[in-house]
C-alpha cells in the first residue's frame, strides 16, 4: 500500500480545514493510506515512510508558519538523500499573497529533490487587520473543493503508480 503524508499547521483553522479536506478526498482512494499529521507531531520516520507529501501551512509575515519551519528543520537532514524523486504538493492559507511561503517550501523540497506534481494551491482569506488576522478562518466551500481535488489527485497518482 502506498502512503500519502499530509503535514499541516494552523493557528486559526484555515490551513487545518484545507488539510482535512484534502485528506478526506485522498482517503477515498483504494490502495493509498493517507496520514494527516500536525507538523509538531511529525518526525523524520514519518517522512521516510511516506511515498508522497502534501505540505499545508499558513503564511505568517511572508514565510511559512514557525511550526512548519520547525518540522522541516527537524526532518530535513535525517531525510536528506533518502527521499529523492518522491512527489509533493503544497497548500498555503494566506491573508493577501502566499507566494513567499510557497517559494520557501519549494526551496526546501528542491533540497530534498522532491518532485512537484501540482502548482502551489494558495487560498487568500483577505485578513488585513490584527483582529481579522487573529480571528478563526472559514474557508469557502468552493475553495475546500479545490483542496479536495488536490488531495484526490495526489492519492490517485499514487494508486496508479504515476508517483
Amino acid at each position: 500500500m502506498r502512503r500519502l503524508l499530509i503535514v499541516w499547521h494552523s493557528m486559526t483553522g484555515g490551513a487545518r480545514a484545507m488539510a482535512e479536506a484534502a485528506a478526506d478526498a485522498a482517503r477515498g482512494q483504494e490502495g493509498v493510506e493517507t496520514i494527516l499529521r500536525r507538523a509538531d507531531a511529525t518526525d523524520a520516520g514519518d517522512v521516510l515512510a511516506a511515498d508522497a507529501y502534501l505540505f499545508v501551512t499558513p503564511e505568517n509575515l511572508a514565510a511559512i508558519a514557525g511550526l512548519m519551519k520547525d518540522f522541516f528543520d527537524r526532518c530535513y537532514y535525517p531525510a536528506l538523500g533518502r527521499i529523492e524523486g518522491r512527489a509533493y504538493a503544497q497548500m498555503v492559507c494566506a491573508g493577501s499573497d502566499g507566494t513567499s511561503a510557497a517559494r520557501q517550501i519549494e526551496r526546501i523540497a528542491k533540497g530534498w529533490r522532491l518532485r512537484a506534481v501540482a502548482d502551489p494551491l494558495i487560498l487568500l482569506t483577505h485578513a488585513q487587520t490584527p483582529e481579522a488576522i487573529a480571528a478563526p478562518k472559514i474557508i469557502a466551500p468552493a475553495d475546500l473543493d479545490r483542496c479536495r481535488d488536490l488531495g484526490a489527485a495526489i492519492a490517485g497518482g499514487l494508486a496508479l503508480g504515476i508517483y
